[in-house]
């Protein structure tokens, strides 16, 4: 019953009730759950994240599209990149807390898995997939309008920073930018990196992240920030 209960919580959260909840439980399935407790693998996520891959692909890739008109493919193509991949859809599934509702074997679970980006950005694309199949189209397009696509300038200046920096530097024709790594910490499953975006030895953005690339954008949007002059120096 609480496992139905959180179910149902979830539900509310994005707004949808599955008629047929065994793609909602399956959406959340992780294969370390799957393996622990005999369920046929099938059963896990990974086919489910596989449809909503496509899906959520089809559905930015129209909405990019349609806002940007004079948009070139190129373009296109990289901006779609920044949104739908690994770290934007794991920063979308936290403002969920989806991980919270995920089904983790005990290795995973005591490993922080949970929290961990491959992991939630994952869920993130089954659970698309789900609504897919579960509401068509129109099901799924809602919930990526309103938990991928909103807020859209913010989330493509953060998970785009070191490219939107690399040409704010370049239009002003500043050169000299790099990115040093400052110092580890945590255990090897869950290692936190901190790093510096410096311009001719000056320090204007500092980042922490679970990958050295996630530090870095971190890092980049700081150093936006304070050439915006909306951040103290550092």
């Amino acid at each position: 019953m609480a496992r139905e209960h959180m179910l149902e919580e979830l539900e509310e959260r994005i707004g949808y009730r599955f008629r047929d909840r065994d793609l909602l439980r399956q959406a959340l399935t992780h294969s370390s759950f799957a393996n622990e407790q005999k369920i046929n693998k099938l059963k896990d996520y990974e086919r489910l994240e596989f449809l909503g891959d496509a899906v959520l692909e089809l559905i930015s890739s129209e909405f990019l599209f349609r806002r940007n008109p004079q948009m070139p493919e190129g373009k296109l193509t990289r901006l779609r990149a920044s949104m739908v991949c690994e770290p934007a859809l794991a920063f979308c599934a936290r403002e969920l807390e989806l991980g919270e509702y995920v089904l983790l074997g005990r290795g995973e679970e005591v490993t922080g898995g949970r929290k961990r980006d491959s992991i939630t950005s994952d869920v993130m694309e089954a659970l698309i997939g789900a609504l897919y199949l579960d509401g068509g189209i129109s099901a799924a397009d809602s919930f990526v309008h309103r938990f991928v696509l909103s807020d859209l300038e913010n989330k493509i200046l953060f998970f785009d920073s070191k490219t939107v920096l690399q040409e704010m530097l370049q239009a002003q024709g500043i050169a000299g930018l790099s990115y040093e790594l400052k110092g580890e910490s945590g255990p090897d499953h869950d290692k936190q990196f901190l790093v510096e975006a410096v311009l001719r030895q000056k320090t204007i953005g500092r980042g922490q992240g679970h990958t050295k690339k996630a530090a870095e954008q971190q890092a980049a949007y700081e150093a936006i920030l304070f050439l915006r002059g909306t951040k103290e120096q550092f």
